[in-house]
């Protein structure tokens, strides 16, 4: 599927993007709203994934992840892959070391969320090899 026919199955503009430096594959961006809190649109093509990250905070702070579109993953530092599909929704605790990104068959789109907080920053850490990241998804695919 092209993201072109993607952008037909989700509610939500795909945006602009491409090649980052912390994501393996390609990403796409929309913002969708930076009112009261920021949201964004964040499209993965299938296989891509960002690298390992936190979002620090002394206080509150995190993010939350809603799938509205495709297939996808998260991932906590030490903890199995939680699968995503359209619906899911994911609270992600400050200061936790953590990835997400589409399943190796499948676009994926979250609502990007970021909690408010005390000194809030992002961290982004290592790349996540093809291995770790295939072993991470068939082991979920293996489990259900």
């Amino acid at each position: 599927m092209t993201l072109e026919e993607y952008q037909k199955t989700v509610i939500f503009p795909v945006g602009t993007g491409g090649d980052h430096p912390f994501f393996t594959g390609k990403v796409y961006l929309a913002h969708i709203s930076s009112e009261q809190l920021t949201i964004s649109n964040v499209t993965f093509e299938p296989g891509c994934r960002n690298n390992w990250h936190i979002h620090h905070a002394t206080s509150g702070g995190g993010q939350m992840l809603i799938c509205v579109g495709g297939r996808g993953f998260y991932q906590e530092w030490g903890k199995d892959a939680v699968e995503m599909t359209p619906g899911t929704v994911v609270h992600v605790p400050a200061n936790v070391k953590h990835w997400h990104g589409a399943a190796p068959d499948s676009w994926f789109s979250h609502l990007n969320i970021d909690v408010p907080g005390e000194d809030t920053r992002g961290e982004p850490m290592e790349h996540i090899s093809d291995e770790d990241y295939l072993k991470a998804v068939q082991k979920k695919a293996t489990e259900d």
